[in-house]
């Protein structure tokens, strides 16, 4: 289904430009992951290598010209290509907000001082952050050739993601590393949980590209 909107976006140059919008704004939420991931975790300093004010409303702004373009479109078009409309507007809003999460990471890099350890769960936050730098790549280029047996591919790839995270913020509530100080331990927890959201947005835009536009953000129906 998806490919058949995106045949018709591709037939008009509004939503055209409003499809490849969304490939910039998600190479720069990856882009501000990393360099944010890299200052909260491997440097002494809390600075970040970008800015976050100009990258924030260059994302404002590309999903405010997606809405317009894909209103517009809808305008002229009318109710027969309302659903690709949906679908493009319900996958800007899912990376418009990975990029406030991608903010609220560089904000934390920006007031933890020194590099932030994982105690006892460093070995699972290495391989979160990891995997979160893949999925980014990988759905963006899913996303782009929308190829039905690489989203349901990805979906399963990294199922994994969102469990390991409720599991560790149960063990820092529980206090299971006591060497980790208050300090640590709360600027872990909220970093589990944006990497959790961030792989949750980016499982409803790989939904999209495999489900009908009631079940996007839903688990695929099994076939």
């Amino acid at each position: 289904m998806f490919k058949e909107w995106i045949a018709i976006f591709k037939k008009d140059t509004l939503m055209d430009r409003a499809y490849k919008r969304s490939y910039l704004m998600l190479d720069l939420t990856r882009q501000m992951f990393i360099r944010a991931k890299e200052s909260l975790r491997y440097l002494e300093d809390n600075q970040v290598d970008i800015d976050i004010k100009d990258k924030d409303l260059e994302i404002n702004k590309y999903e405010r010209e997606v809405r317009r373009n894909v209103f517009n479109h809808l305008a002229v078009s009318g109710a027969a290509k309302l659903p690709s409309g949906l679908v493009l507007v319900s996958i800007i809003i899912d990376i418009e907000r990975i990029g406030d999460y991608t903010k609220n990471i560089v904000e934390l890099a920006l007031n933890h001082s020194g590099k932030l350890h994982g105690g006892k769960f460093e070995k699972d936050l290495q391989r979160v952050e990891e995997a979160m730098e893949e999925n980014f790549a990988k759905t963006r280029d899913c996303f782009e050739s929308c190829e039905e047996a690489e989203a349901l591919k990805l979906l399963e790839e990294y199922k994994w993601v969102n469990p390991i995270c409720d599991k560790i913020l149960i063990g820092l509530i529980k206090e299971e590393d006591k060497n980790i100080r208050p300090g640590d331990a709360v600027s872990l927890a909220m970093y589990f949980r944006w990497l959790k959201r961030i792989n949750s947005h980016m499982r409803n835009i790989m939904t999209s590209v495999v489900n009908p536009f009631d079940r996007i953000g839903f688990e695929p129906k099994t076939r």
